[in-house]
């Protein structure tokens, strides 16, 4: 396990017990950016990064009975957390990291992406990973129940110029990565960035 990822499972396994508890009103949000994925009945769709699986539940009801819903994620206690929440009813939960994904090529509708583009190693060969798994046409979504300058703020730090969300980064990141943007929301309340697999 690199050091990136021993990281990672550190901060959020200290985390995962209480973290629906010191975000209660974050569903309604995640529901809103489910939302404009633009599912159909029989999708299926990846939450990568789904920490304890709150975006489960609005990507079954996107997809229906019908649909596949993923949940993966690298740390275990978030996802002992999505088990303890009822959420696994609601899609297969994966322990896996998104560099390498345990699925087919152009197996998958669409990603969801909650938080997760701040903790990727290595974000361009992540975002061409997620890229990989989607159809082309297929919908990658990065989403954030805050925005930029929100967080920033309850984490006591400036928004930064080299941050990867601020949308002059992450649009060519993307474009770099097999990915056209085609929307981008940085709002207080939220951030959502939108794109398409190319063909």
């Amino acid at each position: 396990m690199s050091r990136d990822h021993a990281h990672v499972q550190e901060f959020f396994g200290a985390r995962a017990a209480d973290w629906d508890s010191r975000f209660p009103d974050d569903d309604p949000a995640y529901a809103a950016a489910v939302a404009e994925l633009g599912l159909r009945e029989g999708d299926r769709v990846l939450d990568a990064g789904c920490g304890t699986g709150r975006a489960l539940p609005p990507l079954r009801t996107a997809v229906g009975p019908s649909g596949l819903v993923l949940g993966a994620d690298v740390t275990p206690g978030m996802l002992q957390a999505a088990v303890r929440a009822g959420r696994d009813r609601e899609g297969r939960l994966l322990l896996t990291d998104v560099a390498a994904l345990p699925l087919r090529s152009r197996s998958l509708d669409a990603v969801f992406a909650a938080g997760l583009i701040a903790h990727l190693p290595d974000p361009a060969g992540n975002l061409r990973e997620l890229a990989r798994v989607v159809r082309p046409g297929g919908v990658l979504a990065l989403f954030h129940p805050i925005g930029r300058r929100a967080l920033a703020a309850r984490q006591g730090r400036l928004v930064t110029p080299d941050d990867r969300r601020a949308e002059p980064n992450l649009r060519p990141l993307l474009a770099g990565a097999g990915w056209r943007m085609t929307s981008y929301v940085d709002e207080d309340e939220r951030f959502l960035a939108l794109a398409v697999r190319g063909a």
